[in-house]
């Protein structure tokens, strides 16, 4: 019996400090998303932040440079067919970014941010960051960090 209170103990305290670290480590960034910002994706679509309003709104930072970044890039592929959300996703300073896109079957948008002014512009400094924005445009979460698929459509779910 003492052994599970252990368990119990540990595995509270673990998930507990996981919370704390992800918030001192979140990135001070826009409470809203920001009007006057454009960028264009790999594929020539033109994005403004203003035409996203209206649906929840997930803006990824990344790197094809950044091992975690790497190991959870498909885990954001079952989001990109959805119809009620924005799936934007931003890689900062990365190299033979096509080869890595097509090399793992990546089917989200993806804007080249080469020299890493979207992140300046962010405050994102630490890699994968993940921003949810609700459908009024406010950040509803920050995570830094690895996410899974039934992480974000868990956080989508609750805006």
């Amino acid at each position: 019996m003492i052994k599970i209170k252990e368990i119990i103990s540990t595995v509270t305290t673990i998930f507990v400090l996981s919370l704390v670290i992800n918030y001192i480590r979140s990135p001070e960034t826009y409470e809203t998303i920001p009007d006057g910002v454009k960028f264009e994706t790999l594929d020539g679509e033109v994005i403004d932040f203003k035409s996203l309003k209206g649906k929840p709104t997930v803006i990824h930072f990344w790197a094809t440079w950044c091992p975690v970044c790497r190991f959870e890039s498909s885990n954001l592929n079952p989001l990109s067919g959805e119809e009620n959300i924005n799936l934007i996703t931003i890689a900062v300073k990365s190299k033979n970014l096509r080869d890595f896109i097509e090399q793992n079957g990546l089917k989200y948008r993806v804007v080249d941010d080469s020299y890493g002014n979207l992140a300046d512009k962010f405050n994102i400094e630490i890699f994968p960051t993940t921003l949810i924005y609700d459908s009024d445009g406010i950040l509803r979460f920050s995570e830094v960090g690895y996410t899974t698929t039934v992480g974000l459509k868990t956080r989508l779910s609750m805006l």
